[in-house]
């Protein structure tokens, strides 16, 4: 194992702060193609972070084809061409990092979703039930389709009748459209089997809260289903 000491980060975009400090050592020469980069566990106590900054940003650099992963055995550095300006790990640092995603998700949705289970009517529960639909029919089939479960969020936002809301939900959709990352690790955790089946019971849990009106337990379910999304995405 070669001996490399990193520098503890600090402040937010931490993942950022990761990515670059282990791509450096990599484009210097101190890692070679083929060499087994340290444990994650070493990684978090070099760094002095949680494991989920560390893992966002070895998904990045994986991304960006510095290094690959082998099931049960660890990470290790691929060959890998020169950055170029405008490269994909340039552009990674520039677009909403997931960070931002997944902590606005976990805040504004279970807010959005109160007044839409207190606002919703019967058109918007007839569109948000032929989205949940259309969702069991792709989970039946083996599929996760991520534009019928961005259509079910910003279905709800709809049903809130808060234009803003929209927005920003809206603006959310955007942000994981532009964000490699977040849609790199969505492919490798949502579309699991097991994944797909939890996913959708959740969505009908909501739209049934919705139907009935009930606010209290779509925000509670909201709050599960976010809580989820986030263990889905960093600690698979």
């Amino acid at each position: 194992m070669i001996s490399i000491s990193f520098n503890p980060v600090s402040n937010n975009k931490l993942y950022i702060q990761i990515y670059n400090q282990i791509l450096s050592e990599i484009q210097s020469g101190a890692f070679q193609v083929g060499d087994k980069l340290p444990a994650e566990r070493e990684l978090c106590e070099q760094f002095g972070v949680s494991r989920v900054p560390v893992r966002q940003a070895l998904s990045a650099l994986e991304l960006n084809g510095f290094i690959y992963s082998r099931q049960g055995e660890g990470v290790y550095v691929k060959e890998f061409q020169t950055e170029a300006e405008n490269s994909p790990s340039t552009l990674l640092t520039e677009s909403t990092s997931p960070e931002d995603i997944v902590e606005a998700r976990m805040n504004i949705e279970p807010l959005i979703v109160r007044f839409a289970a207190l606002r919703a009517t019967e058109e918007d529960i007839k569109e948000l039930r032929a989205t949940i639909d259309k969702m069991e029919e792709e989970t039946n089939a083996g599929v996760y389709v991520p534009e019928t479960d961005e259509a079910l969020h910003n279905g709800i936002a709809k049903a809130s009748h808060n234009d803003l809301f929209i927005s920003i939900m809206a603006a959310i959709s955007n942000a994981m459209k532009q964000q490699e990352m977040w849609k790199f690790i969505r492919d490798r955790t949502v579309t699991r089997p097991d994944y797909r089946e939890v996913n959708f019971n959740e969505h009908k849990l909501l739209i049934n809260a919705i139907e009935q009106h009930n606010e209290e337990e779509a925000v509670r379910i909201m709050n599960f289903h976010m809580r989820n999304l986030y263990d889905r995405y960093w600690k698979a």
